[in-house]
């Protein structure tokens, strides 16, 4: 027994130190000194910042055009503090707040609720899938094209660039934090396209050569979806003409604006795939240059601010802080804060370090400390797994995800201060008030524009209206009507809203051309239809452009007889 199990223990034991030998000579280690990652990171950084400032004067002014050359605004090194109230940037840095706060095991819906409680303006996917997470809407849900008109839209590619930055050489985080973060607001090729940008910039802390990072991006998501495609045409394209960058482009437009079979779940000019493609336009055609590569993503057009800003960031993550030139590192403001965050550009550069830290033990790397006290990330190189293949023209199932009451209770945005409550309640009892904003101080006037006891409304933000309600009990063989006299702030205007059991039954603008005097609207509307139900009302502060939207309430009456 013993001598029949003897060579059976021998060849196991063998077969397992063959098997262990064999894995650990295949797993490769990269080396990054703490100070050449600070040294990259805080340049792409930099990137973005000189990307954005730069091409903010042109941004959706040439669509479908090439930017003429003559009319490009020159650099001047004082641009670079136009940046601190760009989404490109603030956005991204909620999600590096909801890292740092919960660390890197954060739940995806607390990360959704932390982009509900945001308070910036947001446009196209963000704000659809923050507007879901507000309704209740939970990840993946959120994203998901049954909620979401513009799952393709260009957001998480201009957001996904924090997700590289802390993950130096380590392309599957980019892509996890993809599944975390880009699924608040997009969903298939809009996911994909920030877990490329994220996987970019990963690469660039070991690569410099443009086009062995877009290569190397490229394995971080699925080879069967359009994005792919596309990353492997402008490759392509870029290779058989790598001195006619126009030619590239109109590649570009031929194939991923004109084509309908890639304008499916498309916004237009916001949909990822073609603003992607001015991205690499620019990376690959400018050739290391980081003039030229700014110039081409700008010049391409569309979402000329972004463009630039993304292949920047991965260029000057490349080529390091301390190698730019001079002209894109002075003048910033070290003690600014990026409008609707935390963080000032040293604080940015302490918690992405932070953060990576925690990555690259976290992915199987290590961090060593020198004789002499410096210390080096110890990082394994490992082939990404991209995410599963899903098209936002013909999406899989929604996984009927909701928001818990306990978890909406999180979601605070958009409650209005108990001051304006209470004012409401003294002048229009049994009211209540949501999504009201600060500006322009809501509450109760004594007297506005001649009528006494006037209340005082103001949107959530440029895309969510502030909503009054009440739920009223419309009594059966009566007629019922509610009554409103609002008026509108003589610098600007609003559209009125009313909602009854859901169901929009008015919608009037309130402005000077409306209202009867030129301050004052009387609104009349008939409830009578609701006879013997209870119903919610919604009044609807809902803002048209995002120049004094407030609306000031003189009357909200409901009478019966």
């Amino acid at each position: 027994m013993k001598l029949s199990v003897f060579p059976f223990a021998i060849g196991f034991v063998a077969s397992w130190f063959a098997i262990t030998s064999h894995c650990a000579e295949t797993v490769s280690y990269r080396r990054l000194p703490l100070t050449e990652y600070r040294n990259k990171m805080k340049a792409g950084w930099i990137g973005q910042i000189v990307g954005v400032s730069w091409g903010g004067p042109t941004e959706f002014k040439w669509q479908d055009k090439i930017i003429p050359a003559d009319k490009m605004p020159a650099w001047k090194p004082e641009m670079i503090n136009d940046a601190f109230g760009q989404d490109d940037l603030y956005v991204e840095m909620t999600f590096l707040r909801t890292l740092e706060q919960y660390g890197l095991d954060v739940s995806i819906r607390q990360a959704g609720i932390d982009f509900a409680n945001t308070r910036y303006p947001l446009w196209c996917a963000n704000n659809a899938g923050r507007t879901n997470l507000r309704k209740g809407i939970a990840p993946p849900d959120s994203s998901h094209p049954k909620f979401n008109r513009c799952p393709n839209d260009i957001d998480y590619q201009i957001e996904a660039d924090y997700s590289g930055l802390i993950a130096p050489g380590i392309p599957q985080a980019a892509v996890d934090l993809g599944e975390k973060f880009g699924r608040l607001m997009n969903y298939g090729d809009g996911m994909y396209a920030g877990q490329f940008v994220g996987a970019m910039y990963a690469a660039a802390f070991f690569e410099n050569q443009p086009t062995k990072i877009v290569e190397t991006a490229l394995a971080a998501i699925p080879a069967e979806s359009q994005y792919a495609e596309m990353v492997r045409d402008v490759l392509a394209w870029y290779k058989a003409a790598p001195n006619n960058w126009q030619k590239g482009w109109e590649k570009c437009q031929e194939k991923y604006r004109r084509n309908p079979e890639y304008q499916k779940a498309s916004n237009g000019g916001i949909d990822c795939k073609i603003n992607g493609a001015y991205v690499l336009l620019g990376l690959l055609y400018g050739k290391g240059d980081p003039d030229q590569t700014v110039l081409i993503s700008c010049r391409s057009g569309m979402d000329s601010d972004c463009n630039p800003s993304t292949a920047a960031g991965v260029l000057f993550t490349s080529i390091g802080f301390a190698e730019l030139p001079e002209r894109f590192r002075t003048g910033l403001d070290q003690d600014r804060k990026f409008s609707h965050t935390d963080y000032n550009f040293p604080g940015l550069i302490a918690v992405c370090e932070k953060l990576a830290r925690q990555i690259v033990t976290r992915y199987g790397g290590h961090i060593e400390q020198l004789p002499g006290g410096e210390e080096v990330f110890v990082i394994p190189v490992q082939s990404p797994k991209p995410s599963r293949l899903e098209l936002s023209w013909a999406p899989g199932p929604i996984a009927n995800s909701r928001f818990t009451p306990e978890e909406m209770a999180k979601i605070v945005v958009g409650n209005a201060p108990e001051k304006v409550k209470e004012a409401l309640a003294k002048f229009a009892p049994g009211w209540q008030i949501d999504n009201c904003g600060p500006d322009m101080d809501p509450g109760l006037r004594e007297e506005w524009q001649g009528r006494k006891n006037v209340f005082v409304s103001h949107p959530l933000d440029q895309q969510t209206g502030c909503v009054l309600s009440r739920t009223i009990n419309v009594p059966a063989g009566q007629t019922t009507q509610l009554r409103l006299i609002v008026g509108h702030d003589p610098q600007g205007d609003f559209d009125l809203i009313v909602r009854v059991a859901g169901e929009e039954r008015l919608r009037t603008p309130v402005s000077a051309r409306t209202a009867t005097d030129g301050h004052w609207l009387p609104v009349t509307v008939d409830l009578t239809p609701f006879a013997g139900k209870t119903v919610k009302v919604e009044l609807v502060n809902e803002p048209t452009g995002w120049a004094y939207e407030a609306a000031y309430w003189a009357e909200i009456a409901v009478e019966s007889r």
